[in-house]
C-alpha cells in the first residue's frame, strides 16, 4: 500500500536517510500526540504533557533511550501509552533491529554499498519477531498477575481508612514490548518494581530473559549471514565474558 519494494537495495546513504526520516517523523507525532492529549480518547482526565517534556519524551522514546522524567501512571493516559509510548517500543526496537542486520550485510557483501530496505527489515522485524514473541508474552505476563484493563483509576480505602487511587490500563502488552525492545521506561513511576507491573518473582525473572533474548540472539543471526556460526559463538562468548566481569564487579 505504501509502493515499498521489498527486493529493493538500497544504497548506503538511502538507508541511512530512510532511517532519519522515519525517526524525524516519529519524533513529531509523539510530540503532537503528547500535546493534544487532553482531546484525545482513554485521557483519564489527563491535561497535554507540557512542552519540555513531552519533547524530552518523544526524541527518548524513538532514540530507544526511553528515559522517563515523568511519572507514567499520574501523566501519561491510557492511549497516549498504547498508541504513543508502546508503539514507539516497537519502533525504535524495530530500527536497532534493522540497522543491525544492515551491519552485517556490509560484513558479507563485497564490492557493492547495496544494504538491503530498510522498509522491509522494518516490517519484517515487527511482524515477524517483535509482534508474536510480544503477544506470547503478554499473555504470560497477563497469566502472572500483570495488570491489562482500559478502566478508570479505581479510588479505595485503606486500613488506616485514608484513600488511594489505585491507576490500572494496558500494562501487560507495554510490558512485553518495553523488554523484548529493551526499552526501558515503564507503565508506572517504579517501572517493574511496581506490583501491577513486576507482582512476583518468576515474572521478574521471565522479563529478564525477555530483555536478554533478541540481544544474544543476534551474534547467532551474524553467523548464519557470514556462514560461519562460529564467529557468531564468538562474538557471543565476549558478550557472556563482559556480563560476568559486570556482575562480579558490583558483586
Amino acid at each position: 500500500m505504501a509502493g515499498v519494494d521489498p527486493d529493493a537495495d538500497m544504497r548506503w546513504p538511502v538507508y541511512a536517510r530512510s532511517v532519519l526520516v522515519l525517526s524525524a517523523v516519529s519524533v513529531l507525532l509523539l510530540y503532537g500526540l503528547q500535546r493534544v492529549q487532553a482531546e484525545l480518547p482513554l485521557a483519564l482526565g489527563l491535561p497535554g504533557v507540557p512542552a519540555p517534556t513531552a519533547w524530552n519524551t518523544a526524541v527518548s522514546f524513538v532514540t530507544n533511550t526511553n528515559w522517563q522524567s515523568y511519572s507514567g501512571e499520574t501523566a501519561m493516559g491510557h492511549l497516549m501509552q498504547a498508541g504513543g509510548l508502546a508503539v514507539q517500543n516497537f519502533l525504535s526496537a524495530a530500527v536497532g533491529v534493522s540497522v543491525a542486520v544492515a551491519l552485517m550485510r556490509g560484513f558479507t557483501r563485497s564490492r557493492t554499498d547495496r544494504l538491503g530496505s530498510f522498509w522491509a527489515d522494518l516490517v519484517r522485524t515487527c511482524v515477524r519477531v517483535l509482534l508474536p514473541l510480544s503477544l506470547v508474552a503478554a499473555l504470560v505476563l497477563l497469566l502472572g498477575g500483570v495488570v491489562q484493563d482500559l478502566a478508570e483509576p479505581t479510588t479505595v480505602t485503606t486500613l488506616t481508612g485514608g484513600e488511594q487511587t489505585l491507576v490500572g490500563g494496558p500494562v501487560a502488552s507495554q510490558e512485553a514490548i518495553k523488554e523484548l525492545g529493551t526499552n526501558g521506561g515503564g507503565f508506572y513511576n517504579a517501572n517493574s518494581a511496581h506490583p501491577f507491573e513486576g507482582p512476583s518473582a518468576w515474572v521478574s525473572l521471565l522479563q529478564v530473559f525477555l530483555l536478554l533474548l533478541i540481544p544474544f540472539s543476534m551474534p547467532a543471526a551474524l553467523g548464519r549471514l557470514v556462514g560461519d556460526r562460529r564467529q557468531g559463538h564468538l562474538l557471543l562468548a565476549v558478550m557472556g565474558g563482559l556480563w560476568l566481569l559486570a556482575v562480579t564487579a558490583v558483586t
